[in-house]
C-alpha cells in the first residue's frame, strides 16, 4: 500500500508539473500579455521605461569602460576578448512566460561577473557527480600541483573559493592576487606584503581567486568548463548556440596531455561568458525551478539551495550568487529569499521564487537594480 501511494504521488507530481509548468523549447519563448500572468500592464511598462532611461553610464566601448573602471589597479591590462556592448535590454519572465522585454534580447554581449554564477554551477555539478566529495574538503586534495602549496593556501576549502573568502595568495596566469581590487589606501608595497587573513573570515571580490576556482575545477573535470556547461546545462535548457565562455590569451593548461583553456569567472581583464539576455533568462529559469527543466533534474535542488545560504563572512553573498539580505539588501524590497547574479556594467539575473519571476537586465546603471526589481514586483496584481 505504501509503495502504491508513493507511485501515485510521483505520478501526480509529474502530471502536475507538465500540466502547470511551461518550459520554452529551443528557439522560442511564448509571450503572454501582462494581465494573463497576473500583472498590471501600465505598471510593468513603467519598469521597462525605467530600465531604458537608466542605461549604464560607462562607455559602450568596453575596453574603455574596463580600463576606466579598474584604473586603480597596478599592472591592470586587458588579457582576454572584449566586445562593444549594445544598449539597455532585458526580459521579465512571469509564471514561465515572457511578460515584457526591451532592447535587443538576442544580442550577445559580455556579462562580466554574472559569469561567476555559471562557474559556481560547474562546482555544483562536480558535487552532484561525486567528483568533489564535500565543499569543506581542502582543494589541495584535488589540485596538488603547488597551486595550493604552503601553510596558508593548504587550508583553503572549496567552500572558501565559492564564497570568495579564500584569501588565496599567489600569481595565476601572470596576475598577482594582491593587485586585483586593492584597498583604496596605500601603494604596491602595502598591498604586496600584507599577511593573508584566515580563509573564511573576510569576503573579498577578487577575480584572480575566482580564476583559481575555474582552474581548480578544470583539474577536477579534466575537460574544458564550457564543454561541461554546454552538455549539462545550456543544451538541455534549449539555449542558443551563440553564447561563448572565454579565458585569457595565455591561460592554456595541459590536462592529460592536451592543451585546454582555463576560463575566467568574469570580464575584469576581458573574457568570461558572452551571452544574450534570452539565454540568461533560461539559466535563471532553471534556478527558479530548483534545477529542474521540464522534469529533468539537471542540477540538484541541494545545490540550488546551497547557493542561497549566506556565507559566514558576508550575509549578502552565497556561492557566487548575491542575496537580498544583509548590508546589500535592496531598499523597498523586503523579500530576503530573492537572489541574483550580478556583473559590471549593470548585468543582472534576478530569481524571485515567491513570485514565480525571473528578471534579466543588461546595461542598467548598477545602483538602480533594487528600484527596478521593486517596480516589477509592484506590477504584480
Amino acid at each position: 500500500m505504501k509503495k502504491l501511494l508513493t507511485i501515485v504521488l510521483a505520478l501526480g507530481f509529474s502530471a502536475g508539473l507538465s500540466a502547470q509548468q511551461y518550459f520554452p523549447p529551443r528557439g522560442t519563448w511564448q509571450t503572454k500579455a501582462p494581465q494573463e500572468v497576473g500583472m498590471n500592464a501600465a505598471a510593468l511598462q513603467q519598469a521597462v521605461d525605467f530600465a531604458n532611461s537608466n542605461e549604464y553610464s560607462g562607455s559602450r566601448d568596453l575596453r574603455i569602460a574596463i580600463l576606466e573602471g579598474f584604473r586603480s589597479e597596478p599592472y591592470h591590462e586587458i588579457l582576454g576578448p572584449t566586445k562593444k556592448r549594445g544598449g539597455p535590454a532585458g526580459v521579465v519572465i512571469k509564471n514561465g512566460y515572457v511578460a515584457a522585454q526591451w532592447g535587443d534580447v538576442d544580442r550577445v554581449d559580455m556579462t562580466f561577473s554574472v559569469t561567476k554564477s555559471y562557474l559556481s554551477t560547474m562546482a555544483g555539478l562536480a558535487l552532484d557527480d561525486g567528483l568533489i566529495a564535500n565543499v569543506h574538503d581542502k582543494v589541495e586534495q584535488y589540485v596538488w600541483d603547488g597551486t595550493f602549496g604552503g601553510a596558508h593556501n593548504a587550508t583553503i576549502e572549496w567552500h572558501h573559493l565559492l564564497n570568495q573568502s579564500s584569501a588565496w595568495s599567489g600569481t595565476l596566469f601572470g596576475i598577482k592576487d594582491w593587485a586585483d581590487r586593492p584597498p583604496r589606501q596605500g601603494g604596491t608595497d602595502d598591498w604586496r606584503f600584507t599577511k593573508p587573513v584566515t580563509p573564511g573570515t573576510v569576503m573579498e571580490y577578487n577575480d584572480v581567486r575566482v580564476n583559481v576556482l575555474a582552474y581548480s575545477l578544470l583539474q577536477v573535470w579534466r575537460k574544458p568548463l564550457p564543454q561541461v556547461l554546454k552538455e549539462r546545462i545550456m543544451d538541455p535548457i534549449g539555449a542558443s548556440t551563440t553564447w561563448r565562455w572565454f579565458g585569457y590569451k595565455d591561460a592554456w593548461v595541459t590536462v592529460d596531455g592536451m592543451q585546454m583553456k582555463s576560463v575566467t569567472g568574469g570580464g575584469h581583464s576581458g573574457g568570461g561568458v558572452f551571452i544574450s539576455a534570452m539565454d540568461h533568462a533560461r539559466f535563471g529559469y532553471l534556478f527558479l525551478n530548483e534545477g529542474n527543466w521540464n522534469g529533468n533534474q539537471l542540477i540538484s535542488k541541494n545545490w540550488v539551495d546551497a547557493v542561497q545560504v549566506s556565507s559566514e563572512a558576508q550575509a549578502s553573498y552565497g556561492y557566487m550568487w548575491w542575496l537580498n539580505r544583509g548590508g546589500r539588501k535592496w531598499k523597498g524590497v523586503d523579500d530576503e529569499s530573492i537572489y541574483y547574479a550580478a556583473g559590471f556594467g549593470g548585468n543582472f539575473i534576478v530569481v524571485d521564487k515567491a513570485n514565480d519571476l525571473v528578471i534579466v537586465t543588461r546595461w542598467l546603471e548598477p545602483n538602480k537594480i533594487g528600484e527596478m526589481v521593486r517596480l516589477v514586483r509592484e506590477a504584480i496584481d
